[in-house]
């Protein structure tokens, strides 16, 4: 088995050889996820990546490929690059004492709709009904309604990512994505494995996460590709 460090060079690729591995679509020794989960695609050789990417476009329009320093290759004729995302990777040092003051909530299935809709509200465009399905999620609820989830994405036997960090634009600044990164970031810390984390550089957020101990270890670079 890889040792965190070389997993953590290649999340969606080792998440898709082990918890993930239900998921998995392989093309050409390219690792994707089910469309219907995640568009995150993984490789080691980029000279497989034209062929996987006309493969795997059959069965959506578009994905991401994610890569700590490699340049995919794709057919010009058939596959364009809609945007490079410049990205970092995060990984928990130490997590300093947080004062939990709202109630958080083990999100369940009954809930896979509003979690939808929150997500699309403020980050509109990736997020699939049952991307779900790869980890849990918490919440916190004012006068009934969903207004902040953090959740669970990408994992490993060694490492589980920090996602979905999402708050309804009525109820921002009172701290409730603080609490709920660090709920989320315990229950990692519970199941003995590493939490991490992944945003775009210059993401206002980042000093956040590094007052919850997180520190940026890494460029991840996310290549968004669609059909033609």
């Amino acid at each position: 088995m890889a040792n965190l460090e070389e997993q953590l060079k290649n999340p969606v690729w080792y998440s898709l050889t082990e918890t993930h591995r239900k998921f998995a679509v392989e093309f050409d020794g390219v690792l994707f996820y089910e469309q219907e989960v995640c568009t995150f695609g993984a490789f080691f050789n980029e000279e497989k990546t034209t062929k996987a990417s006309n493969d795997y476009l059959e069965t959506t329009d578009s994905f991401f490929f994610v890569s700590e320093n490699k340049t995919p290759l794709v057919d010009d004729a058939n596959v364009f690059l809609e945007k490079k995302i410049d990205g970092c990777q995060m990984v928990l040092n130490e997590l300093p004492d947080v004062a939990i003051t709202e109630e958080i909530v083990l999100l369940g299935d009954e809930y896979i709709d509003e979690i939808y809709k929150l997500v699309w509200l403020v980050m509109p465009g990736y997020y699939r009904r049952k991307t779900f399905e790869m980890g849990n999620y918490y919440g916190i609820f004012k006068e009934g309604k969903l207004v902040s989830i953090t959740g669970q994405r990408m994992q490993t036997n060694l490492f589980i990512e920090v996602s979905a960090v999402v708050t309804h634009p009525d109820y921002t600044r009172r701290g409730l994505a603080k609490q709920l990164i660090a709920h989320c970031t315990k229950e990692i810390i519970k199941e003995k494995k590493t939490p991490i984390l992944h945003t775009n550089k210059g993401n206002a957020a980042i000093p956040l996460y590094e007052k919850l101990g997180y520190e940026l270890t890494r460029d991840m670079n996310w290549w968004l590709y669609r059909c033609k």
